[in-house]
């Protein structure tokens, strides 16, 4: 974990992924003497209020007081926009009049295409200061009471260069996500966004879908009565934020409805094995995926698996 430091940080939306940012650098990346202010902004300010009492900032902001965000702004080395990815253009547009040539700007948006454009048509020829980016942590619980200084020790964060981008300027945030004990991976963001949908956005539709479909049986206060480990551990992600994966899947849905598609194709083949009594055809898809899945707890997936709702962002 290698130190970073830095003189003013400005996070927009200060709950678990921006509070754990905030305390991953001063409690574990910070070198001595050189851990700067960070500021917290927010819609309004009770939003902020709680970071403010926790100490996780320094100070506080409201997106509305033009004169309270230039100020935050003014000398800010980076900027992180940890709020859902519908918001992102919007935010853009306010920082943009305060933006100094000096200062970067990131992200933790779980899409990145969308969340690139929103950027281009925010800041225009200042397009290469704003560096995309995700980090892929989260806990059962959110806001900035559940931010941790070590949220980000092993796990990943993807980094998606523009072209615009120059090699200093992704080599400093991914020394910021560095400095929490992050790992730091990069990839385009069309390849992010198909990945993500695979592996993230799917499982929290089907997870959000199953809960729904037991809701809407005669009998779902004895289905839950009786529902254990297998239930909470496949419905776990249900408990993420309703507005932060609406605007996922709406801004991924591309990519998301093409996984929905070859999920339900191989839902179809499981349906036709089961009214079949196809024994042998059900423990083939099983037993292969069990293989998978054990393969990728030893590669490392086990300490990942771990994170719970909003594994890939939670706010």
């Amino acid at each position: 974990m290698s130190a970073f430091p830095f003189s003013k940080l400005v996070i927009f939306g200060v709950g678990l992924i921006g509070g754990s940012l905030a305390r991953g650098l001063r409690e574990r990346g910070a070198v001595q003497g050189q851990c700067g202010q960070v500021i917290g902004v927010g819609r309004r300010a009770h939003s902020v209020a709680r970071a403010l009492e926790l100490g996780v900032i320094d100070a506080a902001a409201t997106l509305d007081d033009e004169a309270a965000l230039a100020a935050a702004l003014d000398g800010a080395d980076i900027v992180l926009i940890a709020a859902p990815v519908a918001q992102t253009q919007a935010l853009l547009e306010r920082i943009a009049p305060h933006l100094q040539p000096h200062t970067l700007i990131t992200d933790a948006g779980s899409t990145k295409s969308d969340v690139i454009a929103a950027a281009r048509a925010a800041l225009g020829e200042r397009i290469g200061q704003f560096v995309p980016g995700h980090p892929i942590a989260g806990r059962e619980s959110s806001g900035v009471e559940a931010a941790l200084p070590d949220l980000y020790v092993g796990r990943n964060v993807v980094l998606c260069p523009l072209p615009e981008n120059t090699p200093e300027a992704v080599e400093r945030i991914a020394a910021m996500w560095r400095a929490t004990g992050a790992v730091i991976g990069q990839m385009s963001a069309a390849q992010h966004d198909r990945v993500f949908a695979s592996v993230s956005h799917l499982p929290h539709v089907l997870s959000f879908a199953l809960v729904d479909q037991i809701l809407d049986t005669p009998d779902a206060e004895l289905k839950f009565s009786f529902a254990a480990g297998g239930f909470r551990d496949f419905t776990r992600i249900a408990a993420s934020s309703p507005e932060m994966w609406r605007d996922v899947c709406l801004a991924n849905r591309t990519a998301l409805l093409a996984e929905l598609d070859a999920y339900t194709e191989v839902l179809a083949k499981l349906r036709v094995a089961i009214d079949a009594g196809d024994g042998a055809a059900l423990e083939t898809v099983f037993a292969r995926s069990r293989a998978a899945r054990e393969a990728w707890q030893e590669r490392g997936g086990k300490k990942l698996a771990q994170a719970t709702p909003e594994a890939d962002g939670a706010k």
